[in-house]
């Protein structure tokens, strides 16, 4: 029988907050959250940059150096790398960084990008309900050092 992924309680703290983030920071959390789990992913193409020029884009475009519109252009070959990966993991860490570096379009793509990221982590670690936990918590405490007091 397959197993099948369970978000922690947490995800909920991680909505209420991402509530009250600007979309600058919504799109550097996500970054952060899907470069955790790139090397998923870059463990079958590691000379594959698109992932990490997706992610970069983000982020340029939370510093103020790249329109909206060239960012979300960076998120279509992202998107298509994780339809060309094999094995669920790998898959879920393109599709982390393709919300990550759809969140300068849309807000709401931020708390995507986490989620795939931690399912990137619960198919490595085969549904190993700890490493799911540590995951989102450590989203949870870096979101919160992002936004701050």
């Amino acid at each position: 029988m397959a197993k099948e992924f369970t978000d922690t309680e947490t995800k909920k703290f991680i909505d209420e907050l991402l509530e009250k983030t600007n979309h600058q920071t919504a799109a550097n959390w996500a970054s952060d959250c899907a470069e955790r789990v790139l090397s998923y992913y870059e463990k079958q193409r590691p000379q594959d940059e698109r992932l990490k020029r997706a992610l970069e884009a983000s982020r340029r475009w939370a510093r103020g150096e790249i329109r909206v519109g060239d960012a979300r252009k960076a998120a279509f070959p992202a998107h298509a790398a994780a339809r060309e990966a094999i094995g669920e993991a790998a898959i879920a860490a393109a599709r982390a960084a393709g919300q990550a570096s759809s969140t300068p379009h849309m807000i709401g793509h931020a708390i995507h990008a986490s989620t795939y990221a931690v399912k990137a982590v619960a198919f490595e670690t085969d549904f190993e309900e700890a490493a799911i936990a540590e995951e989102r918590n450590w989203q949870y405490e870096h979101l919160k050092e992002l936004v701050g007091p």
